[in-house]
């Protein structure tokens, strides 16, 4: 028997990806028989192409969607909830070849993209869970005169939209609460990462989910295609992850048929690490929060409040652990920090650190790019970073790790607060008064206490101000599938 080579691997892999639409519970081109280059962001090269999706292919998605929504949601919820647990059976066993398709896609590294489908896998597990416990009540009327009753019921159909930084586990976050509470649904992946939803719809297909409920379709203009379906009267709900600014025009395009909206949206995390920390444990936290997905996540932490006793001490071991990463492409079994998505990812990184550095920051480690082929940009500390510094203000979305100074609590909870997002935040602190004090105070919708991950499938996903509204994930989750129904019973 002989071993594949490494890029004979890869292009198994790749091969045995469905590139076509999924509409109906039918794989097939698009109306216009266009195409749309998937690249490998490590190299620049082109992987493969996928079908590019018309207005009419998102309209027959939609139809299909609409067709089936009255026979899903007369589904039994046990047996949606087997559905998904196949599915989470399903991917767990193929793990390795998700993790390497989402790597040549995405850039991560192989390490990384295998934690991902473990989380992305977990929320069909937890969402199978779940789909056997909507419950409503009934109660008696204060007069006693009557009964009230309380039920949940699905939605409606969806329009779904995933971004291109976690490929499979944007997507089960937002398809495993839909299918737990009867909703059909059209989704849309990230132009750029198309393959690991499609690899996902053809699991989702083999552990049996009908006809319809799931419709993949993949497009070079998400715009123009999706636009028309969130403001058709037969689509019920909204769910987008991405950035605040598109989260905005959705919104808007919303408003036409008032629908239920969940939205993920940008985000500006404050680490703070107060001078009781422990430093080393901090310094461990921040290499998690700061590199995990080469920076390119909303829950990254974007900005280091340190105080000023330990700011130097933090900055220079934060450096030192950055600077030993090894940066290449993910697929090398030693490589800790793979290439960002694109060229125009790359440029937006660079410019951000030369706007710090020429308004007075220090580069402690990293602060440029990297020549050759790919999008690669070394790991970076800056110190002395002033407050008009942009990075400060907005999302890096790179390895670039900013450290400022505070002197007291009251200034490391305002600098944290000052800005126009709400996702995530991360304290560092052994004092329990202190934790409790800044976790109350801080304007976000999670926080990460001594730790530098929040994200569990069994936990409220979401953001507050301008990073979003609606929960993904945890009980909380499935109710943004769900309406509420109240019948007032006359006895």
């Amino acid at each position: 028997m002989t071993t594949a080579t490494g890029s004979e691997q890869e292009q198994k892999v790749i091969e045995g990806v469905a590139k076509q639409l999924y509409i109906g519970g039918e794989w097939r081109d698009g109306a216009e028989g266009g195409t749309v280059a998937v690249e490998d962001p490590a190299t620049g090269e082109t992987l493969c192409e996928v079908a590019d999706g018309t207005p009419d292919d998102a309209d027959a998605a939609l139809a299909a969607a609409a067709g089936m929504q009255a026979e899903w949601a007369s589904t039994p919820p046990r047996d949606r909830g087997e559905i998904l647990r196949r599915a989470w059976e399903l991917i767990t066993e193929r793990k390795d070849e998700l993790a390497l398709l989402m790597t040549l896609e995405m850039g991560k590294t192989i390490k990384e993209s295998e934690a991902e489908i473990t989380y992305g896998a977990e929320f069909f597990r937890w969402f199978a869970e779940e789909a056997v416990r909507i419950e409503g009540r009934y109660g008696v009327a204060p007069n006693g005169a009557g009964r009230l009753l309380v039920m949940k019921q699905p939605v409606g159909p969806c329009v779904l939209i995933t971004p291109w930084n976690f490929p499979l586990a944007m997507g089960t976050r937002k398809i495993g609460p839909a299918v737990a509470a009867g909703c059909t649904m059209v989704i849309k992946p990230a132009k750029q990462t198309p393959l690991s939803m499609l690899a996902l719809a053809q699991i989702l297909e083999e552990a049996g989910l009908p006809s319809g409920v799931l419709n993949v379709v993949t497009s070079s203009s998400s715009g123009s295609v999706m636009e028309p379906l969130i403001r058709d009267p037969r689509t019920r709900k909204l769910s987008f992850t991405g950035s605040t600014e598109v989260g905005r025009k959705l919104i808007e395009q919303s408003a036409d048929q008032i629908l239920k909206v969940s939205m993920e949206l940008g985000g500006n995390a404050p680490f703070l690490v107060f001078d009781d920390a422990d430093v080393d444990a901090a310094v461990e936290g921040a290499v998690i929060a700061k590199m995990r997905n080469i920076g390119e996540a909303c829950t990254a932490a974007n900005r280091f409040h340190v105080a000023d006793g330990v700011a130097s001490e933090f900055a220079e071991k934060l450096a030192e652990k950055l600077g030993a990463m090894k940066v290449g492409r993910g697929t090398e079994d030693d490589v800790e920090v793979g290439p960002l998505i694109d060229g125009n990812q790359r440029d937006k990184v660079s410019e951000l650190v030369s706007d710090a550095t020429d308004k007075g920051a220090r580069v402690l480690v990293g602060g440029g790019a990297r020549d050759g082929a790919g999008y690669f940009f070394d790991p970076t500390v800056l110190t002395d970073v002033p407050p008009s510094a942009s990075l400060l203000r907005e999302e890096i979305f790179g390895p670039v790790a900013p450290v400022a100074s505070f002197e007291s609590e009251e200034d490391a909870v305002a600098a944290a607060n000052n800005t126009e997002y709400g996702l995530v935040a991360y304290v560092y602190t052994r004092d329990l008064k202190r934790a409790l004090r800044v976790c109350e105070g801080l304007e976000t919708g999670m926080v990460g206490l001594n730790q530098g991950m929040v994200s569990n499938p069994a936990a409220p996903f979401g953001g507050v101000k301008q990073s979003g509204f609606g929960r993904e994930g945890g009980g909380e989750g499935i109710e943004e599938y769900l309406e509420t129904k109240y019948v007032a019973v006359n006895l």
